[in-house]
């Protein structure tokens, strides 16, 4: 899915790059006419003329042209680095101040990432150790949040886990293994093959509704076991980047494989839309239909957001995120501070206007200087030090972006 993602990316061709195809080689011919012209055609002098065109060269240079962006890029990557936000380079710190919608995943990213189990209801005579031994048994091994948590909750009350086999990943509904000979799965309840009882299904509802995730325990094909649920805690600033977003002009989606009653519960707490029961598939093909819209950047910690992260247009990673979200991912959060978001973006807008502040000062003194030089106002040392002026101011221009501050540090 990472592969393809990329693939389906345009390449981001800069406007310098563009700009640099024709301007050396017009200033190169300009200067040659400057040179050549007035003496053939109007009898003037050849010293003059040449000493003009010269001059006329040496305005035209595009040093502080060509330094303009990167100088600015190379400040706003290590302000942000001091921040502690990871930017991989230039494009990736361009596409930050164009954002119009930020995608987060929900576990590991808007919360903590560290759920606990609430609740072990038990059906059919089945005792609470004999359904945490089974289900923890399948889930050994496994690196997702809500698997861990189940292993650590039956050792803690010191049952001992079985050797499973035959372990397997249901992507986006849960897991299935093997104990004993016997098959056992733990699964999301809209993944069931088979229709839960009015009871049971309200039991799941009233969890959800408390903003649980549930799986139903099943032995077998169909034989109940009982319902598992967990509660993850919000990070601390989830709710005030979603505000602060907000405030900038930035539309938050929450994307989740969880349930939409848990996802709405969260939704209500921070004030972010959500889409919910997503596979990893689902949230690419999401990504890609809402970057045909607006600008998008998706924010996730996870082997399933890697995709999502890929597709959107730029990927932002938690920096406690698995490998593969980090080496994917353009950017990344290294303190896990979800507010830093923000200083990220407004970094990003602020080197931008750097940036075409710099190509304005750039071209700007060589404008003045070049009808300096064509009426012979200005002489050969005068260009030089326009040149050389205009490279050194800015390059200060760009240093400034090493004191940015955002609007949220105090």
């Amino acid at each position: 899915l990472i592969e393809e993602a990329e693939s389906r990316k345009a390449p981001l061709e800069r406007f310098l790059d563009k700009f640099s195809r024709w301007y050396t080689p017009l200033m190169m011919l300009v200067a040659l006419v400057v040179i050549v012209v007035p003496p053939m055609v109007f009898a003037q002098p050849w010293e003059t003329w040449t000493y003009r065109g010269l001059a006329l060269l040496l305005i035209a240079c595009p040093c502080a042209l060509v330094i303009s962006t990167p100088a600015a890029i190379t400040s706003g990557l290590a302000a942000g680095a001091r921040r502690g936000a990871l930017i991989k380079g230039g494009a990736a710190l361009e596409q930050l101040g164009k954002i119009e919608a930020i995608a987060f995943d929900k576990t590991g990213t808007l919360t903590k990432g560290e759920p606990e189990v609430t609740d072990v209801i038990t059906l059919n005579d089945w005792s609470e150790t004999q359904l945490l031994e089974k289900i923890a048994s399948i889930e050994v091994g496994s690196s997702h949040p809500l698997a861990v948590s189940l292993v650590n909750k039956a050792r803690q009350l010191q049952i001992a886990l079985p050797e499973a086999s035959g372990k397997q990943a249901l992507v986006g509904s849960g897991v299935t293994g093997t104990v004993s000979g016997v098959r056992y799965t733990a699964v999301a309840p809209s993944k069931l093959d088979f229709a839960l009882s009015q009871e049971v299904e309200q039991q799941v509802h009233l969890l959800e509704e408390q903003g649980k995730t549930v799986v139903v325990a099943v032995e077998g094909d169909d034989s109940l076991m009982g319902l598992i649920a967990w509660q993850d805690t919000l990070r601390e600033d989830s709710a005030e980047s979603v505000a602060v977003l907000k405030q900038l002009g930035i539309r938050s989606i929450m994307l989740t494989g969880d349930n939409p009653r848990s996802a709405q519960s969260i939704s209500n707490q921070i004030g972010i839309d959500f889409q919910a029961s997503l596979l990893p598939q689902d949230k690419v093909t999401y990504i890609e239909k809402l970057s045909q819209q607006s600008h998008v950047a998706m924010v996730g910690d996870g082997i399933n957001d890697a995709p999502a992260m890929k597709a959107a247009n730029i990927g932002i990673a938690m920096g406690g995120g698995t490998d593969v979200a980090l080496e994917t991912a353009d950017a990344a959060i290294t303190h896990n501070r979800l507010i830093e978001l923000v200083g990220m973006i407004e970094l990003s807008r602020a080197t931008l206007t750097n940036i075409r502040q710099n190509i304005a000062l750039a071209l700007g003194l060589k404008g003045v200087f070049l009808v300096t030089s064509l009426l012979g106002i200005t002489g050969l040392w005068v260009a030089v030090l326009a040149d050389s002026g205009a490279t050194a101011i800015v390059t200060l221009n760009a240093l400034r972006l090493l004191r940015f501050k955002s609007k949220l540090d105090s």
